[in-house]
This record gives structure tokens, sequence and C-alpha cells, in this order.
């Protein structure tokens, strides 16, 4: 399946940048997928930690509204000068399991609402058919 470039859609870069495509995207939803490598700044005893899948969702979360950034993103050399966002809410979280290092993980994003530059969106995290996490939350994301 054809994936898309997510730093097209994100300031993040490495070694914070904890998705690696954006397989699905829409208005008012994305699909990511991520490949935990064993050198993963979140990896501790070889398993992807709570902070590490925060993070993964929270990204995953920040491509829907990203589209609306991408061109300040991608027209930079620095694309964290172009846009700041961080989580202003975590509403409700699950982690039921630590995928460990060498699992490609899928996240799936809904967008619930927005007003302004805050979004509340649910998210479900993936390894293969196992349910790893949910999260809603919320996000402040603004081109500066």
């Amino acid at each position: 399946m054809p994936t898309i470039n997510i730093q097209n859609y994100l300031p993040h870069r490495e070694p914070m940048l904890m998705a690696d495509a954006i397989v699905e995207i829409g208005r008012e939803h994305a699909v990511t997928s991520f490949f935990i490598k064993d050198d993963n700044i979140f990896v501790e005893n070889g398993l992807f930690s709570e902070a590490g899948m925060i993070e993964h969702i929270a990204q995953t979360c920040s491509a829907i509204i990203g589209q609306d950034f991408g061109e300040d993103i991608r027209q930079s050399d620095d694309p964290g000068a172009r846009v700041i966002g961080f989580i202003t809410q975590i509403k409700k979280l699950t982690i039921k399991h630590k995928p460990a290092a060498g699992t490609e993980i899928t996240s799936r994003a809904t967008l619930l609402s927005q007003f302004g530059e805050i979004c509340s969106i649910f998210c479900e995290t993936f390894a293969g058919n196992t349910l790893l996490a949910t999260a809603e939350i919320s996000l402040f994301i603004k081109a500066v």
C-alpha cells in the first residue's frame, strides 16, 4: 500500500519522530505506521515505553491537523520554526500492551471536534490485530 511522508505534515524530526509514514489520511482521520527500532529513545528493556506510545499517538493525531500546515512545514529548512503544537489534555488513555522493539505498529486517529487551533481526537494503536492502546487527547497546533 502506498504511503505518504509524514514529515510533510509534522515538524518532528529524528530522534523525536515516532511515525514513519501516513498510510491513509482525510480531513477527519489519519492512519500511520511506525517500526520500533532497538535504538529508539523510548525503548526501555526491549519494550516501547508508555511515553513513546503517547508520543506516537499524538503524532498520528497531529497528522490530521498538520494537513493545514503542510506547506509551512515543507517550505522551511527548520520545520519546527514554522509550526508549534503540544498536547493540552489526555482525557482518556489505556495502554494494554507495550510492543517490543522490532514491532511495526499502526494507529488510527479520528477527529472528534475542533475549535480554532484546539482539537479533540480519538486514537487506537495496534500491532497486527492486537489492540495496544486507546486514547482521547486534545492538541493545540498553530503556525507561527
